[in-house]
This record gives structure tokens, C-alpha cells and sequence, in this order.
């Protein structure tokens, strides 16, 4: 998975060098053609496509964690521009699928990451998490929402 990420960036610059333009939308059009490329070339090989699973998973968990993330900013400015404060703090005790050290921090990093909600602490057998969260008005769908759109996909990659 590795090499195959490796060539990519090879490919991408290489792109970028051909081009002569050095700007984001370059670099990510070079990035899409190396990808669409190795996969092309790899597709008849079984063993090797991890990489080409991953990717696409990793860009959707970035556009699903950036809508969030403008929801929550969004919901955090609207209260304080507002007169009228509609915060609901609490809480929770969140049980986490997540196991290693490095899956439970990912995980606290995107939650404290999202406006509204902080990390607390880690339970010592690593089962729970404890999340502040500012606007806590359905404590279920919290969780099931931190389950599904942040937890699962996290740990997709990751594993």
C-alpha cells in the first residue's frame, strides 16, 4: 500500500513538473490521474488493492467530517451572535469500538476537533470515552451519530 501511495506522489509531481503549474487544483488533478492510472494498471491484481479501497474512503471520511464541522461552527456562531442561548451542555459516556492507542486517539482528535464537543477522558480498560458536548438535546442520536458518521468510517481507514 505503501509503494503504491509512493508512486502516486511520484506521479503527481511528475504531473505538476510536466505542466509547469505549481497550484492545488494542478496538484490534485495530478494526484486523481496517478490514481486512476495505478488502479488502471493494477486492477488485475488481487493482492494489491488495499491502497485503491482506501483512498476513496479516506477522501469521503474528509467531506463527511468537513460538513460536520461546518454544521457545528455554524450552530456554535449561531448562538453567539443570538442573544438567547440555546446550549444544552452535557456529558456522556460515548463506549467506543475503537482499541488501540492510536484509533482512540484519531477518534478524540476528531471530536475535539468538531466545535462543541471535547474529550473528557478515556476510561482505563479503554471502552468509554467521555464527551463535553454544548448542544447535547438528544443524547442517543449523539452517540448514534458519533458512532456511524465519525467512529465507523474513522476506523474503515485506519484497520
Amino acid at each position: 500500500m505503501l509503494q503504491n501511495f509512493l508512486l502516486n506522489i511520484l506521479l503527481t509531481f511528475v504531473w505538476v513538473a510536466l505542466t509547469g503549474q505549481l497550484n492545488y487544483t494542478n496538484f490534485v488533478f495530478g494526484f486523481t490521474v496517478g490514481f486512476l492510472l495505478l488502479w488502471f494498471i493494477n486492477k488485475s491484481r488481487t493482492s494489491n488493492q488495499g491502497y485503491f479501497l482506501r483512498v476513496p474512503k479516506i477522501i469521503t471520511f474528509i467531506f463527511y467530517f468537513m460538513y460536520d464541522m461546518i454544521l457545528a461552527n455554524l450552530e456554535v456562531t449561531l448562538d453567539v451572535i443570538t442573544p438567547n442561548y440555546n446550549m444544552k451542555p452535557g456529558i456522556i459516556k460515548f463506549e467506543m469500538d475503537a482499541k488501540t492507542d492510536f484509533e482512540i486517539t484519531m477518534l478524540a482528535n476528531m471530536v475535539a476537533l468538531t466545535p462543541g464537543t471535547l474529550v473528557i477522558d478515556v476510561s482505563k480498560d479503554k471502552k468509554y470515552m467521555y464527551i463535553h458536548a454544548m448542544y447535547l438535546k438528544d443524547i442517543e442520536r449523539f452517540k448514534k451519530n458519533l458512532k456511524l458518521r465519525v467512529e465507523k468510517k474513522l476506523l474503515e481507514i485506519i484497520r
